[in-house]
């Protein structure tokens, strides 16, 4: 028994001295041996600056100051982790017993760089030597139960690059998680600064030991945003992919994209300035994201469908959605109709058009109805093609106006904004489609024509003013209000003020905001008219000569009514030419008639002077001669004469 407790004094007291030669020694000495063993246990440099502090029991433990942890080979000379400070502990009687019980790692303003490429990961640590060994060393450790009681990262960058390319980086990133047991979750909290607020992060993954390992396993994410929220429940894996359903909610969206670095997106009314959207998500680690079974409600609108996004900057998006009634009325403007106010014109305020730069891609989308700026869509079936701040709506068709729209419309707003179009009409209404883009409100029929137009401005009165482009109109049977023919024409008794027609015809061009026309016909039962002139688009005024003619009258020569239309859209003057009125109706016998009386006066005045007078300029000479002569008379009978 002496023997045996001399021999445990001798262990005690040489353990003692281990521990008091290492607690003695040198900071700089403890950082070398430290060193020395990562290296031998990973291949990767340690490099410890200032005092190395250690503590044997009941934590076995480690504080630093500035610290760098190298990288793989492969990833480049950045250190895979760096910090101002470290701070390691390790659960002293749990790792006598083979477990490792992380109590504690802290780091200050740590920086950490995580790098996959070729299927490889820097994080993947491994002793030196031979792959046998390397394998043997790599499943003795991780055959080991691992847990973590406390993590906290302050002030932390986080950085992950995918084949060279920097897929994430986050800064001022405040991170803590906990792995209490190798059957609990491990749970995780991080928060980081944005603009508005804080972006604060809530991730649960239930099983830690599988996900370390490859497999793909469940995953639970809250994200809190100035604005909004975003939360995601299905599964997981390593290289970040991920597949579950997700729930985007918005409160207020342009708080939301200020917040993750788009603050120069607005948002207009009806595309979502409150917006909920979810959907079943897959997310790959080339940064595309898949939605099925998608719905979206954008403030007032409710839309469904599927679509496949690219994270980029700007984000790709392709998409095909289904909508009921759709009201847009508020993108692009105020929602003010088309016609604009009839005493103050087009609208002066600016068009905010930013929301243009939102995507780039190819929308498909089918809808009862299309509320936008001045119109209502029927049914319609639309394609929005999306290119650097370049819109292009195809219709195939669109109902509009009651009739049928085919070609397409295009918004630009790269280099200030301009918009244009080549479109084909069907059986189109002309009111509404007058009412709505010009407020002219005198003109009704179904017709049907082509129109290609461009406008540049950043309003509608300067858009409007600016249009140029050409087109034509067919329209059947129609009517004109404030003018009715008939009766202009004495032909009955008309139609209450107004012009029933059979069909009217028309091409023009424009130029500056000012459509002209020179070959309008319009045909009635017994009139024919045409008309030529100017309707001003920008300055919403008009100076049109519409010339109807009575087909039947004067023998069948026809009798011609000149009516000028001139003045603003809103109280134009109608006023008919009634002397060409009366010359066309006396045709031929208006200088006979004027020859018959020119004869009779000149009978009169003969007699009267008793002469003969065949010319108005025999007149003068014949009063001449009369007074001579009565003068004569005068000065016989003075001096006594006969």
């Amino acid at each position: 028994m002496k023997w045996l407790f001399r021999i445990l004094f001798i262990l005690v007291a040489a353990f003692g001295l281990v521990i008091g030669a290492l607690l003695l020694m040198p900071g700089d000495k403890l950082a070398t041996i430290l060193a020395e063993q990562v290296k031998a246990q990973t291949g990767r440099d340690l490099e410890l600056s200032g005092d190395v502090n250690l503590s044997f029991w009941p934590v076995l433990g480690m504080e630093t100051g500035p610290v760098k942890f190298g990288n793989a080979p492969w990833a480049g000379p950045e250190p895979m982790l760096s910090a101002q400070s470290l701070a390691v502990g390790v659960d002293a009687s749990a790792l006598l017993s083979g477990d490792i019980r992380i109590t504690r790692v802290l780091a200050d303003s740590p920086v950490l760089r995580l790098e996959r490429a070729d299927g490889r990961g820097n994080w993947e640590l491994h002793q030196p030597g031979n792959s046998a060994a390397t394998g043997t060393s790599a499943q003795s450790v991780e055959s080991r139960p691992v847990t973590l009681e406390r993590l906290e990262l302050t002030d932390a960058r986080l950085i992950y690059l995918e084949n060279g390319a920097v897929s994430m980086d986050f800064a001022n990133v405040d991170l803590s998680a906990r792995w209490p047991d190798v059957t609990a979750p491990m749970e995780m909290q991080a928060s980081m600064v944005v603009p508005g607020g804080t972006v604060e992060v809530d991730l649960t993954i239930p099983e830690l030991p599988a996900f370390s390992s490859g497999v793909v396993t469940p995953l639970h994410l809250s994200l809190s945003a100035p604005g909004g929220n975003i939360q995601f429940s299905g599964r997981v894996n390593l290289a970040g992919e991920m597949d579950g359903k997700t729930t985007v909610t918005a409160k207020d969206t342009h708080r939301m994209l200020v917040a993750f670095g788009q603050g120069g997106v607005t948002v207009p009314e009806g595309l979502g300035q409150v917006a909920t959207v979810s959907g079943q998500m897959t997310y790959t680690r080339d940064g595309r994201i898949s939605l099925r079974n998608m719905t979206a409600v954008l403030d007032q609108n409710r839309i469904e469908g599927e679509a496949d996004i690219q994270i980029s900057a700007p984000p790709n998006v392709t998409a095909r959605l289904n909508a009921g009634d759709l009201d847009l009325s508020k993108v692009g403007g105020e929602g003010t109709s088309g016609g604009g106010s009839e005493t103050e014109g087009w609208s002066k305020t600016p068009i905010d058009a930013s929301f243009l730069a939102l995507a780039n891609g190819k929308i498909r989308l089918q809808a009862n109805s299309i509320a936008v700026p001045g119109m209502v869509f029927g049914k319609s079936d639309l394609t929005l093609s999306l290119d650097r701040s370049r819109a292009v709506l195809e219709m195939h068709p669109a109902s509009l106006f009651s009739g049928h729209l085919n070609g397409q419309v295009v918004a630009n707003n790269r280099n200030g904004l301009s918009v244009g179009g080549n479109l084909t009409a069907d059986n189109i209404d002309i009111n509404e489609a007058l009412v709505a883009l010009a407020d002219i409100k005198r003109l009704s029929g179904t017709g049907s024509g082509h129109l290609e137009f461009l406008g540049v401005g950043q309003n509608e009165d300067q858009i409007m003013r600016s249009l140029s482009g050409k087109g034509s109109i067919e329209v059947g049977k129609g009517v004109i209000s404030g003018l009715d023919l008939d009766r202009l024409m004495g032909r009955g008794k008309g139609s209450g003020g107004t012009t029933v027609f059979n069909s009217l015809t028309a091409s023009f061009t424009m130029k500056d905001g000012d459509l002209n026309n020179d070959d309008l016909l319009m045909k009635l039962d017994n009139v024919r008219a045409d008309g030529t002139g100017r309707i001003g688009l920008g300055a919403r005024d008009i100076d049109y000569l519409f010339t109807p003619v009575a087909l039947r009258a004067n023998s069948g020569h026809g009798i011609s009514v000149p009516v000028r239309i001139k003045g603003p859209w809103s109280d134009p003057s109608i006023k008919p030419n009634l002397t060409k009125v009366i010359e066309a109706a006396a045709g031929g016998k208006v200088k006979e008639l004027e020859g018959d009386a020119k004869k009779k006066v000149l009978e009169k005045v003969g007699k009267e002077l008793d002469t003969t007078v065949t010319d108005t300029d025999q007149i003068e000479d014949a009063l001449k001669g009369k007074l001579e002569e009565e003068a004569k008379k005068g000065l016989l009978k003075l001096f006594g004469g006969d």
